[in-house]
Order: structure tokens, then C-alpha cells, then sequence
């Protein structure tokens, strides 16, 4: 096997690794979209229960107090 033989078979494996990799970041973007809406809506709905339950801010909207 030749030197360039070689080279061209680690490129061919190394582009397909670097495919692959791609096609798994691009679905953990998406399932990482999808449970930041899911985390924002869970929130919203505690929030509004607070409310609903006699509270006069939720408490995930009030500053420490520290500030």
C-alpha cells in the first residue's frame, strides 16, 4: 500500500467520522431547543400557580436579597 493510498483511506474514514459527529450535534441542538421550550414552560406554569395560590409574586420573580 502507498503512502497516498493510505492517506486517502484515513481522510475518507476521518471525513465520515466528522459527518457523523455533525448529524449528532445537529439533533442534540434540536432536542436541546426542545426542552429549553419545555424548561421555560414549566416555569411559566409554576409561576402562575404561585400566583393563582395567594402569592403576590412568584417567587422566581423576585430579587435575592441581597440586591
Amino acid at each position: 500500500m502507498t503512502d497516498q493510498t493510505h492517506l486517502e483511506e484515513k481522510i475518507a474514514h476521518l471525513t465520515r467520522a466528522v459527518d457523523e459527529m455533525s448529524d449528532i450535534v445537529a439533533r442534540q441542538a434540536g432536542e436541546i431547543s426542545q426542552l429549553t421550550q419545555r424548561v421555560k414552560m414549566l416555569m411559566e406554569r409554576e409561576a402562575s400557580r404561585e400566583y393563582d395560590a395567594g402569592g403576590s409574586i412568584p417567587l422566581a420573580d423576585q430579587k435575592p436579597p441581597h440586591w
